[in-house]
């Protein structure tokens, strides 16, 4: 029996678009050896032109869409009680998506917290654009403050998903440096703005067409496919498993998530 797949996505920008895409061509190509179920989404047609070619990827690959809007579900409780709304939802989107019965949920760009009923009733796994122990928050932020910080090096981790935001077990993750090579110049450019104008100024006025931001994102998106592509194929192939939230890799207790640097590199330079 087919290893089986959930995944949830907000669809908001093109990132959420190619990181289905990268999983889904690696199911074709039965590299994983899994099938992906449904895609629930948390906006509905029409919302957005992002989420709507989202709806239409997701559609072009035959995979059933579960939609139920976050913004029009109960507003007056989301604005009175967040948690108890929180709650009524995540009970709404289970009973949408209980038929599939699928083994492992991944989160891919979803922006929604979730419950803590969903999260003990499922596995559920997410991409987090830092390294253990690195910022939490959108990849937005987290880009700005290892800038802010002026820190070595940074990765991108997969974890398991927990009621507290970007804090759950590490399950796999991979590093690289952000101050050598390409990335000195660009420091250093950085440091010339900073003289004159705050980092909280760069960041209004330069945004994400602030050269130093664009390569930190552009060396975590390359190693995010490869590494949620690698995550999901050890799942499936059972050398990943997470019981009572601990996780274990091919019979091993890894408290701090396994290492995967060293093949994720391997497969950027083939490409």
């Amino acid at each position: 029996m087919a290893y089986k797949i959930g995944w949830f996505s907000t669809g908001r920008d093109e990132a959420a678009g190619e990181l289905l895409r990268a999983v889904c061509q690696s199911i074709r190509q039965e590299e994983i050896e899994a099938e992906m179920l449904f895609v629930f989404s948390n906006r509905s047609r029409g919302e957005t032109e992002h989420s709507d070619r989202f709806f239409d990827l997701v559609d072009s690959f035959g995979i059933d869409l579960v939609s139920l809007s976050s913004r029009d579900y109960e507003p007056q409780l989301r604005k009175e009680n967040l948690s108890a709304w929180r709650n009524a939802y995540d009970h709404q989107a289970m009973e949408l998506v209980e038929k599939y019965q699928v083994d492992l949920n991944v989160l891919a760009g979803y922006m929604l917290i979730l419950s803590g009923q969903m999260c003990s009733t499922y596995t559920i796994i997410n991409l987090h654009p830092a390294a253990p122990g690195g910022p939490k928050g959108t990849w937005q932020e987290v880009i700005w403050q290892l800038i802010g910080k002026g820190v070595e090096s940074t990765g991108v981790t997969i974890h398991l998903v927990t009621e507290t935001l970007d804090e759950g077990p590490p399950i796999t993750h991979c590093c690289f440096p952000i101050r050598t090579g390409q990335f000195q110049k660009l420091w250093q450019e950085m440091e010339e703005r900073l003289k004159t104008r705050s980092l909280s100024q760069v960041q209004e006025e330069e945004g994400e067409n602030n050269p130093l931001f664009r390569q930190i994102r552009q060396q975590g998106v390359i190693r995010e496919l490869p590494l949620l592509v690698q995550t999901i194929k050890w799942f499936a192939k059972d050398r990943i498993k997470t019981t009572g939230g601990e996780v274990t890799v091919n019979g091993q207790k890894c408290p701090q998530g396994f290492d995967l640097t060293e093949e994720i590199d391997q497969i950027i330079r083939k490409c």
